[in-house]
């Protein structure tokens, strides 16, 4: 595993993530249509397990501090944060 890959995954989580607030939680409380909310909410959560290990996985090969950690952790929980925080990784990556 490498940057490369967590900044795309990070992505794919972050635009997953959005997907289920902005176009699935929608569907199911203005419209009563929960049916996306089951599947977008199901694959985001896997998206987010991935990035964990693999942002471990990075951590720990990179030898990165506890709060590059954190702070990846913090991202995948808010939205538009895995987009913050791929612009972290772009800058060392170099």
């Amino acid at each position: 595993m490498n940057i490369q890959a967590l900044r795309v995954l990070g992505l794919i989580e972050g635009l997953s993530f959005l997907m289920l607030l902005f176009i699935a939680m929608p569907l199911k409380y203005v419209w009563g249509n929960p049916i996306l909310v089951k599947y977008v909410g199901m694959g985001h959560g896997i998206l987010v397990i991935a990035f964990v290990l693999v942002l471990f996985v990075v951590c720990e090969r990179k030898k990165w501090s506890l709060n590059m950690f954190v702070a990846g952790l913090v991202a995948a929980i808010l939205p538009f944060g895995t987009f913050i925080y791929d612009r972290k990784l772009k800058k060392m990556q170099g």
